[in-house]
């Protein structure tokens, strides 16, 4: 089901994953194609409604066949709040609802419909392995053993408070890489099987900005997420 952002309630939200901010070229690099610019308002929009009644079905079967007790009736959303980024991200309403929602500069910037299609199969496919879930694990587990550690030095009760703080944080951050290079390995496999090229759909991590390979970073570099699509697509 498709419908706009702004009815919904969230209860919790995977870290968002930017994935088509446009972003000037670096000095001395050709600019795109007509081919590989953004599509039409109108274009994007028909190209959009297209990839949700495609893959949505897709996933859901994905996510049933691969999982037990959970909810897999995806509820696919367009957020149109005012001044956000091109972002994609996923999150579930309060009655346990998955969510996967699409900003309008999202939409507007994706190139083709291959890369709506690898974005919303990768949106799948955090809820397909339980990221949220264990994120907000992970979480407790640094808040406890840090606030641990603030008791044990002999922290007053504000310095426990900081330390749970700082450490559901950290915990959240733990394996967030790890999260993204299975969502991509899973989106690629959805991709595929709704008819759509994951390759052709992971091109636009080669426009955005590269995370590098930070400490505690959300991201994982965009070099390993395309050798992640690669060696995925290679064994379907």
């Amino acid at each position: 089901m498709l419908r706009a952002f702004a009815a919904l309630g969230f209860v919790a939200a995977l870290a968002a994953c930017e994935v088509a901010p446009p972003s000037a070229p670096a000095p001395n690099t050709p600019t795109a194609s007509p081919a590989s610019a953004p599509q039409s308002s109108r274009s994007a929009a028909r190209s959009f409604v297209s990839v949700v009644q495609t893959l949505e079905p897709v996933a859901e079967r994905e996510c049933r066949a691969r999982t037990q007790n959970v909810n897999c009736d995806f509820n696919i959303v367009v957020d149109d709040r005012p001044g956000q980024p091109a972002n994609a991200y996923q999150t579930v309403d309060r009655q346990g609802r998955p969510i996967i929602a699409f900003t309008l500069p999202l939409i507007a910037d994706a190139r083709n419909a291959d890369e709506l299609a690898f974005v919303m199969g990768h949106e799948a496919a955090h809820h397909i392995a339980g990221h949220i879930t264990r994120q907000q694990q992970n979480a407790v587990a640094g808040a406890v053993i840090f606030a641990g550690l603030a008791t044990l030095s002999g922290g007053d009760a504000s310095a426990v408070r900081t330390a749970q703080q700082l450490g559901a944080q950290v915990g959240a951050r733990s394996y967030s890489k790890e999260f993204e290079l299975e969502a991509d390995a899973l989106g690629t496999i959805i991709t595929a099987r709704a008819g759509y090229d994951p390759l052709r759909g992971a091109e636009f991590f080669t426009r955005i900005p590269d995370p590098g390979d930070k400490f505690l970073g959300t991201h994982p570099p965009n070099a390993s997420r395309l050798d992640t699509v690669r060696r995925t697509a290679a064994g379907l």
